[in-house]
Formats: C-alpha cells, sequence, structure tokens
C-alpha cells in the first residue's frame, strides 16, 4: 500500500509540474527533463574566414551611426562573406551578421554583436551568437560563443580571431576565426 501511494504521489507530481498554468495572465510551462530524452553534449571546432569590406561599389559594412571618421563610437552594420579559405573567391560557408562599434576611448577595441549563419553542409541553416570585446590591435583576440540556433541550439564557447589582412586606408579586412563550441 505504502509503494502505491509513494508512486501515486510521484505520478502527481509530475503531472502537476508539467500543467500550463496561467497566474495573472502570465504563462508558463513546467516540465521535468526525462533521462531518455538527454542528449550528449558535443565540442565543434570551425574554421573560416571572415571578409569585411568598407569600400567600393558593393561594401558588406557600413556605417550606421558615431562620427564620420573611425573613431569612438563609430557604429558599423555588417553582412560579411564567411569562406574556407582567406581568398575572396573561397568557398561561402555563411555569412556574419550583425553590428560591431568602437567602444573604447582608450585603445581600438570593438563591441560585437553577430551572428554568424552557416550556409553550407551539416551546419546549414544553423548559427552561433558573439557578444564581446574586440581589441582589434591584438594578435589574437578571444570572444565569447553566447548561443547558437539550428544544430547549435545551447551553444557556449569562444572564438579566436586572427587578422590576417588590413588595408589602412579603405578598413577592408580579412580574419581568420578559429571557433570552439560546445552544444547538443
Amino acid at each position: 500500500m505504502a509503494s502505491v501511494l509513494t508512486l501515486f504521489s510521484f505520478y502527481l507530481m509530475l503531472f502537476s509540474t508539467s500543467c500550463f498554468t496561467t497566474i495573472n495572465g502570465v504563462f508558463s510551462e513546467q516540465s521535468p527533463m526525462d533521462i531518455t530524452t538527454k542528449r550528449m553534449e558535443k565540442l565543434t571546432h570551425l574554421h573560416f574566414y571572415f571578409h569585411d569590406t568598407l569600400d567600393g561599389t558593393n561594401p558588406t559594412a557600413i556605417r550606421i551611426a558615431g562620427p564620420s571618421k573611425r573613431s569612438f563610437g563609430t557604429t558599423m552594420m555588417a553582412d560579411d562573406p564567411l569562406t574556407e579559405g582567406p581568398e575572396a573567391s573561397s568557398k561561402l560557408v555563411g555569412r556574419a551578421q550583425g553590428i560591431y562599434a568602437l567602444a573604447s576611448q582608450h585603445d581600438i577595441g570593438l563591441l560585437v554583436v553577430m551572428n554568424f549563419d552557416f550556409l553550407k553542409g551539416m551546419y546549414n541553416g544553423s548559427a552561433l551568437s558573439i557578444l564581446g570585446h574586440n581589441p582589434i590591435l591584438d594578435r589574437v583576440r578571444e570572444m565569447p560563443i553566447v548561443g547558437g540556433s539550428g544544430v547549435f541550439r545551447y551553444a557556449r564557447g569562444y572564438a579566436l580571431a586572427k587578422t590576417v589582412q588590413f588595408n589602412q586606408k579603405t578598413g577592408n579586412a580579412v580574419v581568420e576565426y578559429n571557433v570552439s563550441v560546445l552544444h547538443f
């Protein structure tokens, strides 16, 4: 009898936590995670090149706010190609879409809010989100991966960025990215 009562209590608790509830117009759901639905977390390494073009007839990044000269407060909107190799003609694997801004008064440091949207292979339709500080004069910069979608749902990790080409006159740059990301 005690085991039946314990089992009944367990099912009652399970049912009550998995029901939808409305309290003062707020809708929420709580559901216990079933052990059989848990998936193993994976570590994925990605390597690609980011092409930021500010000049010419088809720029991939444009100034949307701030002073006319590239200085503190300049804010750029980007839709940059991501490729397998450093050449612009290399195979396109995705797009870097988002905003970066010169956020430091003391050095050349960017605030980066960017999605890496992948277009090819098993990552097609998936994205990684970066939010962080990019001190562009450092040889290698580390920025956090703060989330993702598709294959990269619940992503966390880091991106290492290294400038491989920079034109001081135009501001055009090619940046190599090595990304390590944990996801389900």
